[in-house]
């Protein structure tokens, strides 16, 4: 069944669950944050449009068993970087299934397509003749601009239908049309390309960084120095700290302290005063210095700990800021 949604967010956590084909942490570096979403489920095709108000930081690794490609939408924007290399307006993100780090300020205006791999790849016999160069090291690459004009112009489009007129979606005859030129497209985009981006220093910084989070993960309740982290994934600190600005626009210690800012911050929502503390949770999450702690959430989140923690519980939803082409029911499903 087609259906479209639009869709508003204020809430890092709630706007995470909107994806539906890939697992997403967003860290907002601001204490503003505004999303605004529009989603079209065809047949085939799932496509989104986004409009990023706040300066974030994001990690996303697409699920198995789609094809996906994510592009800017407008010029006028703020850097964009995609595993370390800035995104030009023309270029588009072919999304692997390993964890991608992208870093953003206001106003972002991104794109995004997937398909079943199957039906891509036999879609990539009909219009081609044979099957895609694969290179697992490509990230970005330049289309013809013929090919990616006709994508932009064809995914802004359907945009506004969603938005003005989401009926129309629900007919047959145009959702077929408008698969079949989208599939087109999408195929002609990565088959045409004029040059990819892509380094050794890039590949070699990847690497440091997926150490460097699991590092983080496996000890997410004690305080780490840098000299600990570098000697426990084995890399220098000047490399580390290269690595982190490239990926993340930050240095390693303060990407672990927004990190964890956003863990107590989540923590502190669904934990039950009569049962929790500030301190225990604070502590929990490797902050041992509860005076600077204090200050910093204040700053991040614009309240105190124990305001956030006395709040009711709130349940993360997806908000439609608008009458939805799909039931609620069926849309959360």
């Amino acid at each position: 069944m087609a259906w479209s949604r639009v869709l508003s967010f204020t809430d890092p956590l709630a706007c995470q669950a909107a994806f539906p084909h890939s697992d997403i942490e967003i860290l907002p570096t601001s204490k503003d944050f505004r999303v605004e979403m529009t989603q079209v489920a065809m047949s085939r095709l799932w496509l989104q449009r986004t409009h990023l108000s706040s300066p974030t930081v994001s990690t996303a690794t697409s699920k198995p068993g789609r094809r996906s490609i994510g592009f800017l939408t407008e010029s006028n924007l703020s850097p964009y970087h995609h595993c370390g290399i800035e995104v030009m307006p023309g270029d588009i993100i072919d999304n692997t299934l390993e964890a991608e780090h992208r870093r953003c300020g206001p106003g972002l205006d991104y794109g995004a397509m997937s398909i079943p791999t199957d039906e891509f790849d036999t879609a990539v016999q009909a219009i081609i003749g044979c099957e895609l160069m694969e290179n697992s090291e490509r990230h970005i690459f330049r289309p013809h601009p013929g090919s990616m004009s006709r994508l932009l112009n064809l995914h802004r489009a359907v945009g506004w239908l969603a938005y003005d007129t989401p009926e129309i979606l629900q007919l047959p005859e145009v959702l077929r049309a408008l698969e079949n030129e989208f599939v087109h497209v999408m195929v002609r985009c990565l088959a045409d390309t004029l040059d990819e981006k892509t380094s050794t220093r890039g590949r070699c910084h990847n690497a440091v960084i997926a150490r460097f989070e699991e590092f983080l993960e496996a000890n997410p309740d004690r305080p780490l120095y840098l000299t600990e982290i570098c000697a426990a994934i084995g890399v220098a600190e000047r490399t580390l700290r290269a690595s982190c600005e490239e990926h993340l626009g930050m240095g390693p210690i303060r990407f672990l302290t927004l990190r964890r800012m956003h863990l107590v911050h989540r923590a502190l929502l669904s934990a039950a005063p009569s049962t929790s503390t500030v301190t225990r949770i604070a502590t929990d999450h490797g902050f041992c210095e509860l005076g600077r702690f204090a200050v910093a959430y204040r700053a991040a989140f614009g309240e105190s700990p124990s305001e956030t923690l006395k709040r009711p519980t709130e349940q993360i939803a997806i908000r439609l800021n608008r009458p939805s082409s799909l039931v609620a029911a069926e849309a959360n499903a």
